[in-house]
């Protein structure tokens, strides 16, 4: 049986394949081990039958925000050791004068430098130091340093010194040693970003591991992959070695299977809107998948592919508060799922979950399909002392945190659109997530977007585009050339990174035809300090000044070009369920789809409003606003004077423009 588990911070969600058919299943998600909830699932799902598991996991993003990492050293050349303190010159608060970085990963005590220098050319200046090595290596015992980032300078030229290293690490070692060699994580330049990428993938390691190994006990090493932040999976094999590539694999799940679902239904604009529980998503997609090379979790750059996702600390479970000054605010901190929002039974703080059960808009009777039991009877005393302090009625208290919520996601949708120079009006708002469908006709009305598309089970989809991913893997080298190098010199030069490609993939379990190479390469003017990645093809000049126009707004075509670095991305086709197109219903719905009617309160109206099962709509039905409806995994409001319809792909497409 082949299933996908996305683990959040409220639910862990699960997608699998039945007869042909797709079924979806929801659990709380168990924060002090996570992959309990991931294997009670499992079990619950399949019994005894052989499982093949895709998992998102939020293990090592989890493990580097916490700070709950294994105890890490990192070795560099003696006089580096504190490249990764220094960092750029980069200030994200300019102007504030008591600005206070968090601890380093890797405290001073626990950073060594070796004597040893290979120059840019790749060649030895100064021997590599093996006593030093020694040394250094029985400090680190004594420490009881369990996982080793290596990073020395221009290895991604001559990995000699850090192949030493490991050697003498294997040897002297008073345990075996988790060891992330930055050649082998990162072959590019850029020292501090390799080394950043490097010591996050060494001190994730050790946790990653112990993870990984717990769920291939459970159903077999052989028969578990690990979304990557690039919207590929991996073997967990690999997934062990380089778990920096899982940063996002959650997240990323949810672009690529809202971008294969828009697609299906004529859509190649599309903004991604992914409220969960904890934190919404956000991405921008036209035509493929936005992947980049620059990113950052928690203050560390990460120099990984990753499909560009924009994160807020505003989801269902985020909690409102008055600050110092007494201004209402939600987020970024959030009630999880222990204890999770008042409603949920345990909690004391209010969430946006319990502004929308306040507000009308949750269904206490078909909450996850009526199999989890809200309790708003404990809302109202909660609202009425927050409401108090506020100097508002409760009834405006839940207004405001819904609004207030609307406004940081708006925020982040115009990060990724207004700011880049996107117009929201030309793309069509993708919604998914628990919560997401409670916001999406409110947000595209903020922001001008003309339509909201909201896919079958909303709150799984990551756990869906696990199942229609690939395995993706990409590879790098920084060379540096100028920008006369002809076409075909270059592709020779590509010929090491196939080799290394096809031979990986295959050891993924692909066979040869069904892998597909792309070579992409990062291209400056010369005299620019950062690329921009473009198509490698016999036009790749051309690309490039069109990409620099796109992004920067001119192109210095008769400019000299610099060639930074050489990528390839090796992607290996796999076995996908099928999303079947259904017959348009000409009849319109009849009451009989109507559950029940509620008081909702939209803005400072209460309006009755029909709860609708989504469960007996067809394609071809329309709904007028408002109106609610209600499935397993989410819960959908749709305003009123907007409208919304059923696609032949069973979709709900709102039309966000007053009727």
């Amino acid at each position: 049986m082949l299933i996908s588990a996305d683990t959040g911070g409220t639910f862990t969600d699960f997608v699998y394949s039945d007869n042909g058919l797709l079924k979806i299943e929801k659990r709380l998600s168990t924060p002090a081990g996570p992959e309990k909830a991931v294997l009670n699932g499992v079990r619950s799902i399949a019994g005894s039958k052989e499982v093949k598991l895709i998992h998102g996991s939020t293990v090592a993003t989890n493990a580097v925000l916490e700070r709950k990492g294994a105890r890490t050293a990192v070795i560099t050349n003696r006089g580096f050791e504190d490249v990764i303190e220094i960092g750029r010159q980069n200030r994200p608060e300019l102007y504030n004068l008591d600005v206070k970085r968090p601890p380093n990963l890797i405290p001073a005590k626990h950073r060594y430098g070796v004597p040893g220098r290979i120059s840019r050319t790749g060649d030895v200046v100064v021997p590599f130091d093996e006593s030093a090595a020694i040394h250094i290596v029985k400090q680190m015992n004594e420490a009881g340093i369990i996982s080793v980032a290596v990073c020395f300078l221009f290895s991604f030229v001559n990995p000699a010194h850090e192949l030493k290293m490991k050697a003498i690490l294997e040897a002297h070692g008073k345990q075996p040693l988790f060891i992330s060699l930055s050649h082998q994580i990162m072959s590019e330049f850029r020292e501090f970003e390799r080394t950043s990428t490097t010591v996050v993938n060494a001190y994730v390691q050790p946790v990653m591991r112990q993870y990984i190994s717990r769920i291939e006990s459970a159903i077999g090493g052989e028969n578990l992959s690990i979304m990557q932040s690039n919207g590929g999976r991996i073997t967990s094999k690999t997934a062990e070695k380089e778990p920096v590539r899982t940063i996002l694999s959650g997240p990323a799940g949810g672009v690529v299977g809202a971008f294969e679902i828009a697609r299906l239904a004529g859509y190649n604009a599309i903004i991604t809107f992914d409220m969960g529980g904890t934190s919404t998503d956000v991405s921008l997609v036209r035509g493929q998948l936005p992947v980049n090379v620059e990113s950052t979790v928690s203050n560390y750059p990460l120099k990984v592919p990753m499909i560009e996702i924009h994160t807020v600390g505003a989801g269902g479970g985020s909690i409102a508060y008055l600050d110092n000054g007494g201004a209402l605010k939600v987020g970024p901190r959030s009630a999880g799922a222990d204890p999770g929002p008042i409603c949920y039974g345990r909690g004391n703080e209010i969430t946006v979950t319990d502004a929308n059960l306040f507000l009308g808009r949750l269904v206490p009777g078909h909450f996850l399909g009526g199999d989890m039991q809200l309790s708003p009877e404990r809302l109202k005393r909660h609202f009425s002392a927050l409401g108090k302090k506020a100097g508002l009625n409760p009834q405006n208290l839940a207004n405001g945190i819904f609004e207030i919520a609307n406004t940081v996601m708006e925020r982040a949708v115009r990060v990724i659109s207004v700011d880049r120079g996107h117009d929201p009006a030309d793309f069509i708002l993708v919604s998914f997530g628990g919560a997401g469908g409670l916001h999406a006709a409110f947000l595209a009305g903020l922001l001008n977007i003309p339509r909201v598309l909201i896919p079958k089970d909303p709150g799984i989809l990551s756990a869906k585009g696990m199942l229609l991913s690939d395995v993706i893997k990409d590879y790098s080298r920084t060379v540096m050339y100028g920008g006369e190098r002809s076409y075909e010199e270059l592709s020779r030069e590509f010929d090491t990174l196939r080799q290394t490609a096809v031979e990986e993939m295959l050891n993924e379990g692909l066979e040869r035809e069904k892998i597909t190479l792309i070579p992409l390469v990062d291209m400056r003017y010369r005299g620019q300090s950062y690329e921009l990645i473009v198509p490698f093809n016999r036009d790749f000049r051309n690309e490039f000044h069109q990409a620099h126009e796109k992004r920067y707004g001119y192109a210095n075509r008769t400019g000299e070009l610099e060639i930074v670095n050489l990528r390839l991305s090796a992607v290996g086709k796999t076995e996908k369920p099928a999303i079947k197109k259904k017959p348009v219903f000409s009849e319109q719905p009849d009451d009989r789809v109507i559950l029940e009617k509620v008081n909702v309160t939209f803005d400072e109206s209460t309006i009755p409003t029909p709860v609708i099962d989504r469960k007996e709509l067809r394609p071809g039905h329309a709904i007028n606003g408002p109106a609610i409806i209600v499935e397993y995994s989410s819960t959908i409001v749709i305003p009123p004077l907007m409208s919304a319809g059923v696609d032949p792909f069973e979709n709900i497409i709102i039309e966000t423009k007053e009727r």
